[in-house]
């Protein structure tokens, strides 16, 4: 007689023949639906008052503006800097152009005029400008472009970096005014607070649009996918309360971390997703539970028992890929990781509490207001016949069809080993009108760039060795090169820094400036300032700029590792198999991959630039790719979860690895069908906006979740699956000891084999 299979194998046990008849404890989230139907009126208040709370919460504690510190030596500078209590003026330059060919600033009395009025102006708003300088000021001839058609006043808006971007719009408003008197001429503004007001406008308005059109999109998809508008909404509320009550709780963290607009969008985007995502599992799976004749409330604690524990696990997951962001020592993306975290976590919370007491309230009031035609195929809620036949086909031949797949990725994804990481010279849509300002001054004024700015601590900075090294840089800036004239420094503090101002060659954001930066700080100041018996950091634009993308890259690895083996132990405690979790991995690396190799193509080769809208720069925004992988990580990893979970419950029900994997996929295709529609839907919207960063993010984001709904999972994951077999479900004996084996029949063994079958 043959020994039984050991369960420490593979872990797949049949549905029960003759079970044990014993007590067993309900699964938490079982009990945690049981007990939310039973207090429902509790519950349902309860997430109100919590709503309510958070609003206060905001709202009593306001949204601090926190410096957001760049990473490496720029970094430290702005914290020396802040330390100190110094707070860096933004520049802003106007420019005065004559628009009659041959008029000069000698020659034409408007110019002249037109100068002298923004200067008196700007003196009138001594909140809004401040060092104002100008042709017509001692020593201003710089001002003035070599060929005299181009000047300019410069000026610095005082109050803290962060308030810049507000305080900065009377000056705006003077030089309109001075504009709209000089029709011949060209009067405009341009600098960093410009900018970033225009940015933030800019974003606010794109936002704006995006909410208009994009719950409305949602409810419509929703609306096709349940059959009823009352079971769409449902999805649509837990998202949008979800999300609202995380945004006003940002508030909180806010007072050590900088929680900006950039937070705000990510978690209404979070948000949004994943509480779509998580409702749609839930009320797809009681529906079907409804459809098949099971009892109201029984059907809830069935879908919290399957769907919900898919929820927790894919939410511990989606938690954790976001939670990566810590690793990267940027204190932006702490915030986000933090708001993002949270936003999930409430997600998880109502989706396994308020949704169950509101199935609970509702009962089969949630097929109210049924859309005529598809309302009862869509209550039905069926396996999938297509996708059932395609994954017939796959598990059939799986090498031709997963190889296929797999080439197809790759090939998707191999433009990624070029990508190259790197701010534009100028972060900002083409189209805004401050933006051509600031490429016109700079076409006339050549050497204007921000330059690099040298933060100098320590002891007697204005003895005779600083001076002496500071005298050396200037020389060094005169024999023209890495470094430009003119040198300038500033005394802060109380006299306790120095900030050294040191034009760099090239535009600011090219190779020419980034190596004039290298040289700069690996070089020059070493055998100038770094005798002197001093500390220094460079700050700057191009320093911030270099430092950002440098540390991210850098950094990147270590997030993906962390990422992948925390998930890899979700995983393994979720599924208790270890070949599961590595192939779920690795599916969710190709998806990814393929983003990546797109949003290389399409932005940083310029390929639909006149399609999307937008003017490539030659790389992609070092924050993106990180970013993408981290919220892709998560999203994608739902939607595994869920097929996977649905596999195994029917692997333990007594089918076949490959009848539970045709059958899971088809009977889950529904729901993870729509779930990407809507989130592709929604991410699309990204890639009407300005900014090339939200563009690249609307591309990656939609072609991976398409990607990973169609040929990873239809394909690449029933391939893998067939392969492997009931290796799928392999456990090491040492690893018998996690939670959630089951206990086997006494006819049969826990890999569904006649207990003493060969």
């Amino acid at each position: 007689m043959s020994r039984p299979q050991s369960a420490a194998r593979y872990e797949a046990p049949p549905s029960p023949i003759n079970p044990p008849q014993r007590s067993a404890r309900k699964p938490a989230v079982e009990a945690i639906a049981g007990w939310s139907t039973r207090h429902r009126k509790t519950v349902l208040f309860g997430w109100l008052a919590l709503v309510a709370v958070a609003y206060l919460i905001g709202q009593l504690l306001g949204a601090p503006s926190l410096p957001q510190n760049d990473l490496g030596q720029a970094g430290q500078a702005e914290q020396t800097l802040q330390h100190l209590g110094v707070a860096t003026p933004s520049s802003e330059e106007v420019l005065i152009q004559a628009r009659t060919p041959g008029a000069t600033f000698a020659t034409d009395p408007a110019m002249r005029q037109a100068v002298s009025q923004v200067v008196a102006a700007l003196s009138r708003l001594p909140g809004a400008a401040a060092g104002i300088r100008s042709p017509l000021s001692p020593g201003g001839q710089a001002l003035v472009s070599a060929n005299g058609r181009s000047t300019l006043v410069t000026f610095t808006v005082p109050g803290p970096t962060a308030d810049v971007t507000t305080a900065v719009t009377p000056a705006l408003s003077a030089v309109a005014s001075v504009q709209a008197s000089h029709p011949g001429l060209l009067v405009a503004e341009g600098g960093d607070a410009s900018l970033g007001q225009a940015i933030n406008n800019q974003v606010s308005s794109d936002f704006g649009k995006a909410a208009e059109t994009s719950l409305p999109l949602t409810l419509i998809l929703l609306a096709i996918v349940f059959g009823t508008l009352v079971a769409a909404s449902i999805p649509v509320l837990l998202a949008i309360t979800a999300a609202l009550t995380a945004t006003w709780l940002l508030a909180i963290p806010g007072h050590w971390l900088p929680v900006g607009s950039q937070t705000s969008t990510v978690v209404l985007l979070i948000g949004m997703a994943v509480g779509i995502d998580y409702s749609l599992f839930f009320l797809r799976r009681q529906r079907e539970e409804r459809a098949r004749g099971v009892e109201s409330h029984q059907a809830i604690t069935n879908a919290a028992r399957t769907s919900g524990r898919a929820i927790v696990v894919s939410g511990l997951t989606v938690m954790t890929a976001l939670g990566g962001l810590f690793l990267t020592g940027y204190s932006l993306f702490s915030g986000m990781a933090i708001g993002a975290i949270v936003v999930v976590g409430i997600a998880v919370t109502g989706s396994l509490t308020v949704l169950p007491a509101l199935l609970s309230w509702l009962g089969d009031r949630v097929d109210k207001g049924r859309i005529p035609l598809i309302g009862r195929r869509r209550a039905a809620a069926a396996p999938s016949r297509v996708w059932a036949a395609l994954v017939r086909r796959v598990v059939r031949r799986p090498l031709l069809w997963g190889g296929a797949a797999t080439i197809v990725m790759l090939a998707i994804a191999a433009p990624a080993l070029g990508i190259r990481l790197a701010y534009a010279a100028i972060d900002a849509p083409a189209s805004l009108p401050v933006v051509s300002t600031i490429e016109t001054i700079q076409a006339a004024f050549p050497q204007s760039p921000a330059p690099a700015e040298v933060v100098v601590t320590g002891q007697h900075l204005t003895g005779p060795a600083v001076t002496g090294a500071i005298t050396e840089l200037g020389k060094l800036a005169a024999a023209g090169g890495p470094i430009r004239e003119p040198v300038t420094t500033s005394v802060v503090a109380g006299g306790r820094a120095l900030i050294v101002s040191v034009p760099l060659a090239g535009n600011g954001g090219d190779t020419a400036s980034y190596d004039a930066l290298d040289t700069l700080r690996g070089r020059i100041l070493p055998e100038t300032l770094g005798r002197a018996g001093v500390s220094y950091a460079v700050a700057g634009d191009t320093a911030s700029n270099h430092d950002d993308a440098s540390q991210l890259s850098g950094r990147t690895p270590l997030v993906l590792a962390v990422v992948a083996a925390v998930a890899f132990c979700l995983l393994l405690l979720a599924f208790r198999s270890v070949v599961l979790p590595l192939v779920s991995i690795a599916l969710n690396f190709l998806s990814v991959a393929a983003a990546y190799g797109l949003i290389t193509v399409i932005f940083q080769d310029g390929r639909l630039q006149g399609l999307l809208g937008y003017q490539g720069s030659g790389a992609i925004t070092p924050w993106v790719p990180l970013f993408l992988f981290t919220f892709l990580f998560g999203i994608s990893m739902d939607y595994h979860v869920f097929i996977l979970s649905r596999i195994r419950e029917l692997r333990r029900g007594g089918e076949t690895t490959v009848g539970a994997i045709t059958a899971g996929i088809a009977s889950s295709a529904g729901v993870v069908t729509s779930a990407a529609i809507i989130m592709v839907a929604v991410f699309s919207i990204f890639i009407g906006m300005g900014l090339v960063d939200l563009k690249m993010l609307g591309v990656g984001l939609a072609a991976a979740i398409l990607l990973d709904a169609t040929i990873v999972r239809g394909v690449l994951l029933p391939a893998a699956m067939a392969l492997l077999g009931n290796r799928c479900w392999y456990l090491p004996r040492w690893l018998s000891w996690l939670p959630g084996r089951t206990t086997p029949s006494p006819d049969t063994t826990e890999s569904g084999r006649p207990a003493g079958a060969l």
